[in-house]
């Protein structure tokens, strides 16, 4: 079987406006000279692959590439240079089938606020051509297994907690059944309890069906517990590539028992912040 997923030198270059600050006559002088936008590589020519069935995490603190490079995938960008293929499929030349393969979750999902998650799970039906009465049964199976309660199914999105907006939206993606799941950041700023929920409910659609889960995080805990393999991400490139023992096993030869996040810093010579927040870096 071929990979589920395989990128080939991609790479993404964004042009960011440069800050103009006020000074002398003469430093502004100077800074006509200096080109108005700055060239920010938010993923620079990445190579690998993910297997069916694999759960692959993409670790890194916000600005280093992660969501951009989810957004190539999922076909919302045009890679500058490279190839990006989904179960065969050229997300270039081939999206419509791509998107047919899969589907994404955000950090920050877009929802229909005042209607309610039955009813944007509706419209998500319909978009999809889903036969009405299975996807009800679908629905609710899933909502049951991330321990929704059906009395907050037809209240308005907006009346509802971040943590059930969340599950919504996993709910919303796993929906149509997709091959590859995208996670971008699911489980930030949800409370322990919906965020062990939401990981226990990937665990198990995994073992349930076999869906190939990218995963991209800046929590290390997470990652630790839910990846097969973990890529390093830092201004666009990964750092390294392993199993979450064998990131650890490659700054402590010896076996001594360190974290996720010494690793990474190890790797990139960066703590995160408890925000998730590199300390140095910019947006990506």
């Amino acid at each position: 079987m071929s990979s589920a997923l395989e990128c080939h030198n991609a790479r993404k270059v964004f042009y960011v406006k440069r800050e103009r600050k006020n000074g002398s006559i003469l430093s502004r002088l100077f800074a006509r000279l200096i080109p108005k936008y700055k060239m920010v590589e938010a993923v620079d020519r990445l190579t690998f692959h993910v297997e069916p069935g694999e759960i692959f995490g993409i670790l890194g603190p916000n600005g280093s590439g992660k969501s951009t490079l989810i957004r190539l995938i999922s076909t919302l960008l045009l890679p500058d240079e490279g190839c990006i293929t989904v179960f065969g499929h050229d997300v270039v030349k081939e999206r419509f089938q791509v998107r047919k393969l899969i589907n994404r979750v955000s950090v920050d999902a877009a929802f229909f606020k005042g209607l309610s998650a039955m009813e944007n799970l509706s419209y998500t039906a319909r978009l999809y051509d889903l036969d009405k009465g299975a996807w009800q049964d679908t629905a609710a199976d899933i909502l049951e297994r991330l321990g929704l309660k059906t009395d907050k199914l037809h209240e308005p999105l907006e009346d509802l907690s971040r943590g059930m907006q969340q599950k919504i939206a996993v709910a919303r993606a796993l929906l149509t059944r997709p091959l590859l799941l995208l996670l971008d950041e699911p489980t930030t700023g949800l409370d322990p309890v919906s965020k062990k929920e939401v990981q226990d409910f990937v665990l198990e659609e995994r073992a349930l069906r076999g869906t190939t889960v990218v995963l991209t995080t800046h929590d290390m805990q997470e990652a630790d517990r839910l990846c097969d393999r973990i890529a390093i991400i830092d201004y666009g490139r990964f750092v390294a590539m392993d199993t979450p023992g064998g990131l650890k096993s490659q700054v402590s030869p010896n076996g001594e028992d360190v974290t996720l996040e010494e690793v990474f810093f190890a790797l990139t010579g960066k703590r995160l912040k408890d925000n998730g927040k590199p300390e140095n870096g910019d947006v990506r």
